[in-house]
């Protein structure tokens, strides 16, 4: 494995996986008070190899194996935050997070708003999350609107390389709480990463593809499935722009309500279920907020209200390009 020298500057091509490696790096390397946390994150780098070498590199005190036990990581990590570290903990898999649930929203949550202001916890939960890998049961879940819905949290997205190395050094700055989740099908894909500097703010959506008839709109690993909508339906002459939200808790929705007035319609997409979802506020929020420029009514598209299933189902749980283009097709036609 090659390491990323984190104190270049320019233009890089690496994995996701890569980026958050070396995003992780160059916070340990600037601010001493960087620790890492979670379950075989040292000499195996953590299943999915995002912390590989930095055991080697800044020593144990500094990346440590945890026992498995999700609330009492979430839990020594708060009074560490309170001695004046920064936690970074990786829960293994998604589905994982729920034995800490409790310590994240009711302890972690709330702990700066009860001292009124005066401790802060500058804590950041990275979570493996989403489809696409063909896994099984407690490992392919979508918990973002868990943590969006829960006010002293930070819910932030990445769904490209270059957002993964900047967006994590963000987190790791920020004095919240911030719940850091990484669309694990992205993990291996390469993008560009600019070393240089940050293209947004961390809470910043953006749109990635200009268009004229209908609004996408997403984040992590279903970003990468609307721009592939998209070029299909440009080739039925239909313009699809689309945008990725990238924080989910605060949401932009400068960048997306100002798309959405100049096309008219929205297709808002997601992995998890659409019952009480992310994709039912951001469809709430816009239909208050540009009701008068829609041509049509916000659809969605998402995962089913069911557990997710076995891998054999996943292509059919999940939304695809095709179920997207469906969407489009009916704003289309009112």
């Amino acid at each position: 494995m090659t390491t990323v020298d984190t104190t270049r500057t320019g233009i890089e091509t690496m994995p996701f996986s890569k980026a958050l490696n070396a995003g992780l790096r160059k916070a340990m390397e600037d601010d001493p008070r960087v620790i890492l946390m979670g379950e075989d994150i040292g000499p195996l780098g953590g299943v999915f190899r995002i912390t590989e070498h930095l055991q080697r590199d800044f020593g144990p005190q500094r990346v440590l194996d945890t026992p498995l036990a999700e609330s009492g990581i979430v839990g020594t990590a708060i009074g560490l935050a309170m001695g004046g570290f920064r936690p970074v903990i990786e829960i293994q898999f998604d589905g994982f997070v729920f034995p800490a649930f409790d310590q994240i929203t009711t302890q972690l949550a709330k702990i700066t708003a009860r001292h009124g202001g005066r401790i802060s916890m500058p804590i950041v939960i990275r979570i493996p999350y989403g489809g696409h890998i063909g896994a099984v049961e407690h490992h392919q879940e979508s918990p973002e609107t868990y943590f969006a819905h829960t006010p002293g949290l930070r819910v932030v997205s990445p769904s490209t390389p270059n957002d993964a190395y900047w967006m994590i050094q963000e987190a790791i700055a920020s004095n919240d709480p911030v719940i850091f989740l990484e669309p694990k099908s992205r993990y291996w894909p390469k993008g560009e990463v600019d070393l240089s500097a940050p293209a947004l703010p961390m809470h910043a959506s953006r749109v990635v593809r200009r268009g004229s008839d209908v609004t996408l709109v997403g984040h992590g690993a279903m970003v990468s499935t609307l721009l592939q909508a998209a070029a299909l339906a440009e080739a039925e002459g239909t313009s699809c722009e689309v945008v990725d939200l990238r924080s989910l808790s605060p949401v932009d929705y400068g960048p997306l309500l100002d798309s959405v007035r100049s096309t008219g319609r929205m297709v808002y997409a997601q992995e998890a279920p659409g019952f009480v979802s992310l994709g039912s506020e951001i469809a709430a929020t816009v239909m208050e907020r540009a009701f008068y420029a829609l041509e049509a009514p916000v659809l969605r598209v998402s995962g089913y209200d069911t557990p997710f299933p076995p891998a054999k189902l996943e292509s059919t749980y999940l939304p695809d390009p095709d179920r997207i283009l469906e969407a489009v097709d009916r704003s289309l036609a009112y």
